[in-house]
Parts: structure tokens; sequence; C-alpha cells
């Protein structure tokens, strides 16, 4: 007893008065009282026991008896006030004596939660069944001859064996029988509940019958066909709720069966009526909106956040998965979890602050034994909660800030976990999904009414994903019918079909793919359109499935990093690879993800064609030249963009223009080995394909001439023998990657050959002469020559002739012409007046037009096409994918865009 802090000299006196003076065996209990939440009225409540149970018990003889006195006794003033009144409970009551059961099952549940021996799970249960016994037992007092069979079923919290230390038990009673039969059925219930409220020693249990039909004016009982009645024709969604957590709990076993059986038929209906979704959230809305901010239960981020949100996922998807149909709330979050319908995480989360804040209301209740979810005013009260949480002062902080601090953390997550959940966009979708599924037959005539061609196909495929068991098959059968809806807006629904298909086998673990699918919608729903749209990009998606979930993430679609810091980030893993083979994976791999990116946000609709175009060069940009960087380890060496690629107006189908310099010291065979290095890095066939097509056939000679000169080499070879049409690729040259200061000192090099002052009269002759020559090129076999896109009149190749041909007249006086952009040099031509601000307009509309058809048919065909389908099926999709609502208004649009642009070459290209 020396150990203890000091005890009051009366205290003290009394305490030895009944055997705790000196007794070593009192050190333990006495020191849980002065560590509790209420140490000095604590040791009074225990003094005060002790005298009243003295001599004829004595706690110290039963060691757990001690332990729970000590702890009910700074927790619960009202409990110790009837302990007090009746000793023997705390050891165990009288068969007979009912209040008494219920008093002890309460003490020694307490008891073991505020010394952590129980959760609230485990104690939920033992009350639970506790109230099972004693309402079992008093049913069987109170049953007359004569009395129809009669089940008493329990809901809310004793429904999911849940109880707190203080609240109601709701109940409602079932007879089998008729009309004669109610009257007594009824006086039964009633004598029942007359019971619990008025035992020998006050209330046993606090009952609740008004979740029966009709509340409080409805009658106690009612016949099976009366309840069936009542719930098919005027039950409100909210009564159907309360019957998510209905059991049998005692009287007439097959009466409770049968009454299970019939809230399985309307509880988990074939479809489900959305408004029945938005009446449940109405009504918590009301009731959030008066909830004062320090009730427990009912305030943001409370106990029936925690509720609603996985009743309500069980309401919508219970239906479909019977293993959602439990009545236990830690029990229901597991499956969900399970079945893939919450992240682990948020259940994870949900359940920790669903234990905690039960457990602080359970404190709160103990204290005065009263039903009640509020949280004390600041003070002394909320310091005693604090405490028999098990919080401690500590030096760095109290008690009661830790618990606050956790308090705020756990109705935080509780309330941004309750809104993603509760309001999930899809749920009243789920909702009217009929639970049967598809049959074949059914879905035949769904994917025939969505615009699936092949409709066998289509047929097999959705069979496979829905094919099997597991729960997880269950939340794609669910799913499905809302993917159909998303892929019959794509341009070409079977192919998504077969494509989800595709992608759900192959991943390693595609239950996640439907699990991300059915939390975020518009993931959903980009996902379809681009299957629907593109075979290339569903075998890009098969390789990074990574990607998938960022489709709803406008921000990572539509921000890409600049060239120099996609530069960097690749220079650092090339970096981190020694293994060369390694390197060249990290560029393939580099390549795949940057196009994926931009044909995703391209087709979304998220960029225009001039943004596309950009972001193409730039990814092939900080390809080459990080891998340049490799290749060239002393820096002698630098590559020149051309073409579309110099222009920075690369397409999906393009090649990379390019041409190599090399520093005088360096060698030409030694310069050639490092392009045949970038070659192999870029795009050598390896494992993971290609990075980029290299193509350095504008070099000086073509192919027959060597793949690298020098500075000196390439300034005789345009001094004495270059072509015309060479000086004219040499407008969109542009240095990309190697030697800086040698990309700069090309470009001085060639400036005088390209930029003459006047543009000799001879080369603008040639310059026709070749564009002839172009015009009467063969276009390949199987394209229309009506609407090609590049060589057709108004097409790329006219917008680009004539702008070359007009930067070449006006360059060497206009130098802010010298720009290897075409749509750049349109709108500085406007600028000096060369050309009009309508013809301007009407150029860069035609070049814009034609790049992005080009672009969209290199996306759903893989490869480069340059005219209009001819094939009226495929030209349909194209029009979709463009956004035309009608097959002939793509070809309209190219007609129009077109001759504007054919009437402008014609004019000024001969002028």
């Amino acid at each position: 007893m020396a150990r203890l802090p000091p005890i009051d000299p009366e205290l003290r006196r009394r305490l030895e008065a009944v055997g705790w003076g000196d007794d070593p065996r009192a050190v333990e209990p006495l020191g849980i009282v002065w560590r509790g939440p209420d140490p000095d009225g604590a040791l009074v409540r225990m003094v005060e026991f002790l005298e009243a149970a003295h001599p004829r018990f004595d706690p110290l003889f039963d060691p757990e008896a001690s332990r729970r006195l000590a702890y009910l006794a700074g927790a619960s003033r009202e409990l110790m006030r009837q302990l007090t009144r009746h000793p023997w409970w705390l050891f165990g009551a009288e068969e007979d004596d009912l209040t008494g059961v219920s008093r002890s099952t309460l003490s020694r549940v307490a008891a073991e939660d505020l010394a952590g021996e129980v959760d609230v799970g485990e104690g939920g249960r033992r009350l639970s069944d506790m109230a099972d016994d004693v309402v079992g037992r008093l049913l069987e007092q109170t049953l007359e001859t004569g009395c129809p069979p009669l089940a008493v079923m329990a809901l809310g919290k004793w429904g999911g064996r849940e109880l707190n230390y203080w609240s109601d038990i709701d109940l409602i009673f079932v007879f089998e029988g008729g009309a004669a039969d109610s009257a007594v059925a009824n006086r039964v219930a009633g004598a029942l509940l007359r019971r619990l409220a008025g035992g020998p020693e006050g209330v046993i249990l606090h009952a609740d019958a008004d979740l029966r039909p009709e509340g409080s004016r409805g009658p106690l009982a009612r016949s099976l066909e009366a309840y069936r009645s009542y719930y098919q024709r005027w039950a409100e969604p909210w009564e159907f709720q309360a019957l998510l957590k209905v059991r049998h709990a005692v009287g007439d076993p097959e009466v409770g069966a049968r009454f299970l059986e019939l809230v399985e038929e309307v509880l988990w209906p074939e479809t489900l009526n959305p408004d029945s979704i938005r009446s449940i959230r109405a009504l918590k809305a009301r009731v959030e909106d008066t909830a004062d901010p320090a009730d427990l239960k009912r305030g943001p981020g409370g106990i029936r956040d925690i509720e609603f949100a996985v009743q309500m996922l069980q309401l919508v998807h219970g239906r479909f998965d019977p293993d959602l149909r439990s009545t236990n709330t830690l029990e229901l979050i597991d499956g969900l979890v399970e079945g893939g319908y919450v992240a682990a995480n948020d259940a994870a989360n949900l359940a920790r602050a669903y234990r905690w804040l039960r457990a602080a209301e359970h404190r709160i209740q103990l204290w005065d034994l009263r039903q009640s979810h509020m949280l004390p005013a600041a003070g002394e009260d909320r310091d005693r909660l604090a405490r028999a949480m098990g919080y401690r002062d500590e030096p760095e902080r109290t008690a009661r800030s830790a618990f606050e601090a956790d308090l705020v953390g756990y109705r935080s997550a509780v309330r941004r976990i309750h809104e993603n959940l509760y309001f999930r966009p899809l749920l009243e979708a789920f909702a009217a999904t009929p639970t049967t599924g598809l049959s074949r037959e059914g879905a035949v005539r769904r994917l025939e009414a969505l615009g699936f061609r092949d409709i066998p196909a289509a047929a097999r495929a959705f069979e496979t994903l829905t094919t099997g068991l597991s729960r997880r098959s269950r939340l794609m059968q669910q799913m499905l019918p809302l993917i159909l809806d998303w892929l019959a807006d794509s341009p070409d629904p079977d192919l998504g079909l077969d494509q989800l298909r595709l992608l759900a086998a192959r991943l390693p673990d595609h239950a996640e793919l439907i699990t991300t699918l059915h939390d975020r919608p518009l993931v959903g729903e980009r996902l379809s359109y681009l299957l629907g749209s593109s075979r290339l990009l569903g075998e890009y998606l098969d390789r990074i499935p990574e990607f998938v979930p960022r489709l709803d993430d406008d921000q990572t679609l539509t921000d890409l990093r600049p060239r120099p810091e996609l530069e960097a980030r690749l220079r650092q893993r090339l970096g981190a690879r020694p293994d060369p083979d390694e390197k060249v994976g990290t560029l393939r791999r580099f390549s795949r993800r940057h196009f994926l990116r931009v044909a995703a946000r391209d087709l979304l609709g998220l960029a225009d064609v001039d943004r596309t175009m950009a972001d193409l060069s730039g990814g092939a940009d900080a390809a080459v030249s990080a891998a340049t960087a490799v290749a060239d380890a002393d820096h002698s060496f630098a590559v020149i963009a051309m073409g579309r690629w110099g222009g920075s107006e690369l397409s999906y189908g393009s090649d990379l223009d390019l041409i190599y310099v090399h520093a005088d010291p360096l060698g030409t065979e030694a310069a050639i080995d490092r392009a045949q290095e970038l070659r192999r890095l870029l795009a050598s066939p390896a494992r993971d394909g290609i990075a980029w097509e290299l193509d350095a056939n504008l070099r000086p000679e073509g192919r027959s001439g060597p793949l690298v000169r020098s500075l000196n080499s390439y300034r005789a070879y345009y001094e004495r023998w270059a072509e015309t049409w060479e000086f004219q690729s040499l407008i969109k040259a542009r240095p990309v990657a190697g030697d800086p200061g040698l990309g700069v000192a090309f470009m001085e090099t060639v400036e005088p050959f390209v930029w003459r002052d006047p543009f000799p009269a001879d080369d603008v002759v040639a310059i026709r002469r070749m564009k002839a020559r172009v015009e009467k090129q063969r276009i390949p076999a199987g394209e229309d020559p009506d609407f090609h896109l590049k060589l057709g009149p108004g097409g790329l190749v006219d917008v680009e002739f004539l702008v070359q041909l007009l930067q070449l007249r006006h360059g060497a006086r206009h130098p802010e012409l010298r720009t290897p952009s075409t749509l750049e040099a349109i709108e500085r031509l406007a600028e000096v007046e060369a050309l009009s601000p309508v013809q301007a307009r009407d150029l860069a509309a035609a070049y814009r037009f034609c790049t992005g058809v080009r672009n969209r048919l290199y996306l759903q065909v893989g490869r480069q096409i340059d005219s209009l389908p001819t094939e009226p099926a495929e030209e349909w999709r194209l029009a979709v994918s463009l956004g035309y609502q009608r097959r002939g208004d793509l070809r309209e649009e190219y007609r129009r865009v077109t001759r504007r642009a054919r009437r402008i070459f014609e004019d000024e290209f001969f002028h």
C-alpha cells in the first residue's frame, strides 16, 4: 500500500474496516483506480461498494472480481450505484434475476473492455447474446395457451449482434396464423415488453418496437402474410434499410426462418428503384442537418456515416452478392473489401474508426447508463472520457489533446470515405440493373440494340467476361451492362468489347481493373471509348495497365512534361542502367508511355491537333537527345531534325527525318558508328518494339551518300552540288540532340544557301516543277485519290509547298519567316502580308484538318493511311471518332476545307 498515492485518512480507515487496509491483494485494484479516469470519485465508489458487500462478499477472494470492480468504479458511477445495492451482481446473478443477469454481463464486458481484453465486436456479441437469453426466458414466461407460433425478430444493433452498453433492443413480433390469432399474439407481445421495462429491480432491457410497420400506430405483432402485404405495398425505403439487420432472436424458429425468407424476397428484388437510393440519402441529410456536431452518432464523420455508407452498398450490391447479406457492420465491411466493392485501405480505415467511435460511445453511455452519443463539454468530463479511452498525460501532450486529435482524424477519414461511397455516381445505375444478369438470349438482344455488329463474337466476349462464380465475376456481371452502354458510344463497340476481354484476361490481377471501373466510372467510360476507338491503343494499354487508373485525372492526361524535364528524367533512368539492352528497353518504354498519353488525350478530346503534334515532337526530341548522349560520349556529334519533326509537327505515323553532323576531329568512320548506335538504341527491332523509325534519306546524295558528314563537307556539298529541293528541305532543319554548339554551327553554315535575296527565279521554277512531279505520283492502291489527305488537291503537300515557296521568296528580307513550323510560318506570312488573313486562316484550317484525320486513321488502323476509307463501316467509325453525327459530314468537311486551300494554292503558287 505504500506504493500507492496518499489516501484520505477517513477513506483509509473505511478500507481497513472492510479488510482492504494492508492486504497486498488490494494493491492491484487500487492501482487501477488511481490510474483510471476518475481516481478520487472511483475510490469513494469502491469503498461504498465494499461496505455494502462486507462481510458477505469480498472481491479480494476473487482477483477477477476485484479488477472488474476497480475498472468499473472509475468508468461508471451509475453501474456502481446499482452494484452497491446488489453486490452479488459483480460475481454473477441468480438465474431468475434477469435484471441481475443483464447488469452482471454488462459489468464483465465493460471491465474487460476497459482493461483492453475484448474489443467492440466481441463486446457487442456478448451483450447481444445476453439479450437473446433474457428475452427468450421472458417470452417463455409470457406465452399463453392458444398463442400462435410466435417469433421475436431482432433489428438494429441487436440484430447485428453489436449492442451498446445501454441501447434499446429493436424488435418486431411475427406469428403464423390468421386474424383470429392476432389478439393473443399482440397480448403476449405487449406483456413481454412490459416485463422487460418493469422487473423487480427496474428496467431489465430497454426495448423499442417502433421499427414495426406503421411504427407506434401499428399492431405489435403481425402475421407473416400481413408483413408480406405491407412490405410489398406500402413500405418506405428506410424500412427496407432497417431490414438489413434483421435476424431471428428467440421464439418459434420455423416462423423466424419463414420471416427471413420473406425478407429475402422484399429486400433483394430483381431491380431496385433508384428513387429508393435518393430517398435514403434525403432522409440521412435531414437527420444530419439537425445533428449537433458533438453527436458521435449522427454528426459528420460519426457512426451513422459508416453505417449508412456500407448499408447503401449492401442494398445495391447485396442483390447480386449473397455474401454481403451480413447484419454485422464489421463483417459487412470485410465482405465489401473481399468482394472488391470498397478499397482495402478505405475498409481498414472505416473499421478502425468504427471501433474507436463505438468505444467512445460506450464509455459515454457507461458513465450514467443512459442512451447518449454526445461528447461531454470541454472540461473535466472531456478529460475523464479521454482517460477512459486509455489516453494518459505525457510530457509533450495531455490525454485530452491526444484524444481530441484522434477524434478529428477518425471523423475526417470517415467523412471523406462516406462521401466517396455514399454518393457513388453508379449506385443508381446498379440499382436499376437486374440481379439475374443477362441470359445469352438477353445479351444478344442488348448487343444488337446497342449497335454491335458481330453479335456471335460479342456474345462470346460477354460470356468470357462474366463466366465464373467468384465474387469478382459477380461484380463484373453488375458492371458489364453499364460497360456495354459506354462501349456503344465508341466508334467500334465490337472492337472495344473484344479488347476489354483481352485486357481483363492478360492482366495479372484483373480484379483490380474491375474494382477500378466500379469505383471510378469516368475511368470506365474513357477506357471503353479508347478500347472502342483504337486497336493500337488497346495493345498499348495491355502493356501499360498502370495507365488505366489515371484516365479520370485530367491533369495527368493534359499536363505532359516539357521536353527539358522529359529528357532529364530519361537521362537519369538511362544512367541507372549500365546494361546496353536495358537502355534500349528504357527508351522503348518511354516512347510507348509518351505515345499512349498523347494519343489517349487526343482521342478523348482533351487536346487539339497543334498540341498533339508539339507533344509527339517533344517526346521524340527527348528520346533522341537522351539516346545521343549515350551514343556520343565526347559530344562531338549532332542530330538535325528535318521534315515534320524539324517543324515540331509530327504525326503518329511519322518517321523521324534527320541528318547527322560531326566535328572534323571525330572522323567519318567514328561518326558513322555513333549514328548506327543511335539507330540501335531507337529503331532496331527488340523485345520492347521500336521507339522511332529514323530516316536519314534527306542527307546529301540520299541513300548513296555518307550517313554522316562534317561541317566542311556539308558546306562543300551545298556550294557545288545541292539541288533546289535540298535547300527547300533545310527550311525545316532544327538541331535537337548532341553537341549544341555543333548544331548552331550547322544552322549558320546552311543559312546563306537557304535564305537568298532575291531568291533565284530558276529555283522557283524548279520548286514548281517538283510539285508537278509530286502531283503525278501514283497514289497507293486502295487509297481514294479524290479524298487523299496528303497528295490530294488542297491537302498537306499543297499547303507545305506553297508555304515553303513563300518562305524562300520572302525569308531573306523577313527573318521572322525562318521557322521550321508550317503553322507558325502561315501566321507570320500573314503578318508580313505575303498572305491575306483569310488565306492564312484557310491554309491553316486545311493543314490542321488533314493532319487530324490522318492521326485518327493511324490510331484506328495502326498504320499510316492517307486517304479517307472507301468502305462505309470504316468511314463511319472514323467520322464518329472525329465527332461527326453523319458519315457524309466528314467528306463534306473535307471538300469544303481542301477546296479553299486548293484555290489559294493555285492563286499564289504560280503567282
